[in-house]
């Protein structure tokens, strides 16, 4: 069987290499954005981003986790004892993690709206973060489908692109913008060690509150959550963001998000390649309730 992440492997055997961390046991627990391998013996997880263009990315990443733990937010830390961080490996960057206790329980929607309403009452952090601009690496993800987008899709996701982003920009926001999050899924809660911890902070961003809570009630459409989870989210933080004028703009930007961040996947992959198409049909078709497939 082919190694789809020998590539990752490679970078991950260097990155430990350099910072003296045993990886004869490294096992892969997910591939997007990062390939994310677990190391039990040396009690980390490594997460080996997809190229350079995401060494920023890494960098933020490590300041806002060590802020937060400053701030005691439940939130995964960065691994004790390896400085700096991130690793790099050929302009890749490589970033360490504590190993968290198995999960105790499935995440809930309240435990996301609880850690989301905590995290958005946080102090400004003392260091800058940019705008969240979801759709900057729509193109990125594209070319990397290489021929399974075809050319009309191409033109007409990147329209889609520009057109958001330009609607994005017009939005008044309900909320004070601020910190957030910026991947607030479900899948980006754990529950360990009798709590639930935020996860996966490569994408946070001083930007509107209401890209961290539109994704519960986009999920439920797409995804499929149980009755009445996005009402007992809403419920727990206090604000529904699908009664916000500016909802359907930023749903429609994260759905063209996710549905370009499938692309990258396509190479090798006809599962991927065949839920791209999916998406794609779905947008065109401009229909909101049609189901998605998880990736």
């Amino acid at each position: 069987m082919i190694d789809s992440v020998a590539g990752e492997r490679s970078v991950l055997l260097r990155a430990c290499a350099k910072v003296a961390v045993p990886a004869a046991d490294a096992t892969l627990l997910a591939f997007g954005e990062n390939a994310v391998f677990a190391l039990p013996g040396a009690g980390l997880v490594v997460r080996v981003a997809r190229g350079a263009h995401m060494a920023e990315r890494a960098r933020r990443e490590i300041a806002v986790a060590c802020w937060l733990a400053e701030q005691d937010f439940p939130a995964v830390r960065p691994a004790p004892g390896i400085d700096p961080q991130p690793v790099s490996v050929d302009g890749r960057p490589v970033t360490f993690w504590e190993l968290l206790s198995p999960a105790e329980r499935e995440p809930d929607v309240v435990d996301l709206a609880r850690l989301l309403k905590k995290l958005h009452a946080l102090p400004t952090p003392p260091f800058a973060l940019p705008a969240r601009a979801p759709l900057a690496l729509v193109e990125t993800w594209l070319d990397s489908a290489d021929a399974a987008v075809g050319l009309e899709d191409r033109r007409y996701l990147l329209a889609r692109r520009d057109a958001l982003e330009a609607a994005c920009r017009e939005l008044t926001p309900a909320l004070e913008p601020g910190l957030i999050h910026g991947d607030a899924l479900l899948r980006n809660v754990g529950v360990h060690g009798g709590r639930a911890l935020l996860l996966d902070w490569e994408t946070a961003a001083h930007d509107l509150r209401e890209y961290d809570l539109v994704l519960t009630p986009m999920a439920a459409a797409r995804y499929g959550l149980p009755d009445g989870a996005q009402r007992r989210f809403a419920k727990k933080y206090g604000f529904d963001v699908t009664e916000w004028p500016g909802y359907r703009v930023l749903r429609d930007t994260r759905e063209l998000a996710a549905t370009a961040w499938v692309a990258q996947h396509v190479p090798g992959n006809p599962a991927a390649e065949e839920e791209f198409h999916h998406r794609v049909r779905t947008l065109r078709t401009d229909d909101p309730d049609a189901r998605w497939h998880a990736f």
